[in-house]
């Protein structure tokens, strides 16, 4: 276990392969389980997503940053076309899995918000990078790890492929775990974790199919959260 820890980066590579193994283990199911059957799990995946986002989101202690940052994060979302250039990107990799239109870019992002979203990809990144034992990035990827599987058989093939994102999220916070250190106080933690939950209860929303609404335009809201708190609190 100590040489296993030793690896630079260990709690991240372990959350990412966790969610791999529980990926691939939710689209064997899907691909055993015709589509029409689906359709109701999906319905209560969005459900559980709303319910998250609603637990996070009235943990904030100062919501007027919450919603200064959705409103100023999702202004400069909208002026950069975050989410139209993801699009893009996810059109290319569907081509080139063979998948059908539009089921990369949900799954993709409804898994990768609901990971790295929460506090415990934060706390667990600086646990790690400040010479602690990833004890929260290990205990998150086990849950993560459980949670793909509902979603990759729900979701399909982009909930595997947001192991990506959530490695490369969480080892940057790991890398710059010193320096970011001193913006990242306990408020800032929360009041960010409260902002996401606003955007996992937005994605919730799409999956039930009540209106469209462009989550990954709304992303640089997680930063301004940080921002604001270390301005204003």
């Amino acid at each position: 276990m100590d040489f296993l820890t030793s690896i630079p980066l260990f709690g991240s590579l372990a959350n990412a392969f966790l969610i791999i193994c529980g990926s691939l283990a939710g689209l064997l199911l899907r691909s055993r389980i015709p589509q029409k059957i689906l359709e109701l799990p999906v319905q209560g995946m969005a459900l559980f997503i709303i319910s998250l986002g609603v637990s996070m989101a009235i943990k904030t202690e100062h919501s007027l940053v919450v919603i200064a940052s959705i409103a100023l994060g999702s202004l400069v979302g909208e002026l950069v076309g975050v989410e139209a250039a993801f699009e893009k990107l996810s059109e290319r990799a569907e081509k080139r899995m063979g998948g059908a239109s539009g089921g990369f870019s949900q799954g993709f992002v409804t898994a990768s918000l609901i990971y790295c979203t929460g506090s415990m990809a934060v706390l667990g990144s600086f646990e790690e990078g400040l010479g602690g034992y990833p004890s929260l990035l290990l205990a998150k990827g086990l849950l993560d790890g459980m949670i793909s599987v509902a979603m990759a058989a729900s979701l399909g093939a982009g909930v595997l492929f947001s192991s990506l994102s959530v490695f490369v999220y969480q080892a940057a916070l790991t890398l710059a775990a010193g320096v970011l250190q001193p913006f990242m106080s306990e408020a800032a933690v929360v009041e960010m974790s409260a902002t996401g939950g606003l955007m996992l209860m937005a994605i919730g929303v799409n999956l039930l199919g009540l209106m469209k609404i462009r989550i990954m335009n709304m992303l640089p809201g997680l930063v301004f959260a940080v921002v604001l708190v270390k301005l204003f609190l």
